[in-house]
């Protein structure tokens, strides 16, 4: 038995004996440990923080998941203080190794056939809703939310007074009451027209100073639960997986497209309402594939190659 051999042993003989550690738990240390003595050039009795940190980025490469990676450091952090603990070491030189950082999951988004699936439905439904006031809601609620991107609180607590001005633009509120500027697309212009005109003709909702308004509700505008529950409804309609459409889903959708179609990341930070530019970074994967096809379109070796 050489020499690291043995200190694996007598540490998996110390977990098992003063810890209880099961089986399964003994054989992944094992697994580690012993990964770690066939990548470590050094013995693992002289193995220096360099060799460990060496040794933890190489993970990655390996196909390693983050939560992986930890888990192993998790192991050689035990190690090392057990082989500190019983004088093989003077040292532990795991102390001052950081946690692999776990990436954020990426946004749940929708396609742009997806996102149009789902407002031509509802048009359709509102264009049919005769007198009905939840299609042309739903309408208007949706055209506005691709529209602008805003939070659905924003959106079900919007003021009346948006609809009721012919302009490009409206000002929202937003999280620290910051205010900011938000574009409105001609269709969603139409939409809420189309919707104030039917709400003003309601007489629980007319004298509302909300462009949504509940009667239910203790806040008088439409709970965003309610708007969520009946968004999934349209997309099972749409023939669209209801559990993959929400209201957050959709301003996802809004700002990939965006960026998909050339937008810069700060202003779409700006559209968003984000404090921080570093939020809006969780869409940079669609910058980054933006790019890979602008090169493959237009870069002059990317094509098929031709005789020079």
């Amino acid at each position: 038995m050489n020499a690291d051999s043995y200190l694996i042993e007598s540490f998996l003989e110390m977990l098992s004996a003063e810890r209880g550690a099961a089986a399964n738990t003994l054989a992944a240390y094992e697994r580690d440990l012993r990964d770690l003595s066939e990548h470590c050039s050094a013995a693992l009795a002289e193995a220096d923080e360099g060799a460990l940190r060496r040794y933890i980025s190489g993970l990655p490469a390996r196909g390693y998941a983050a939560s992986s990676q930890a888990r192993r450091l998790a192991a050689l952090r035990q190690f090392f203080q057990f082989l500190y603990a019983e004088g093989s070491r003077t040292d532990d030189p795991t102390t001052t190794l950081d946690n692999p950082k776990k990436q954020a999951p990426l946004p749940k988004i929708l396609s742009e056939d997806d996102v149009t699936r789902l407002l031509d439905l509802a048009e359709e439904e509102a264009r049919l809703a005769g007198e009905k006031l939840a299609p042309l809601r739903m309408a208007a609620l949706l055209e506005v939310l691709y529209a602008t991107g805003l939070r659905v609180s924003e959106l079900v607590s919007l003021p009346a007074s948006v609809a009721r001005r012919d302009a490009r633009y409206f000002v929202v509120t937003g999280k620290g009451d910051k205010e900011r500027l938000v574009p409105l697309s001609p269709p969603a212009r139409e939409a809420m027209d189309r919707w104030i005109k039917r709400r003003d003709r309601a007489p629980a909702y007319a004298d509302s100073h909300y462009l949504f308004p509940s009667r239910s509700a203790a806040a008088g505008y439409l709970p965003r639960q309610v708007f969520a529950r009946d968004l999934k409804a349209l997309a099972a309609r749409a023939g669209l997986d209801p559990k993959a459409v929400s209201p957050h889903v959709l301003r996802h959708a809004f700002a990939s497209h965006l960026l998909q179609n050339g937008a810069d990341l700060r202003s779409v930070q700006q559209l968003l309402g984000h404090a921080d530019i570093s939020t809006t970074q969780i869409y940079t994967h669609v910058l980054e594939e933006r790019l890979v096809r602008l090169v493959q379109d237009h870069h002059p070796l990317a094509g098929p190659k031709t005789s020079r």
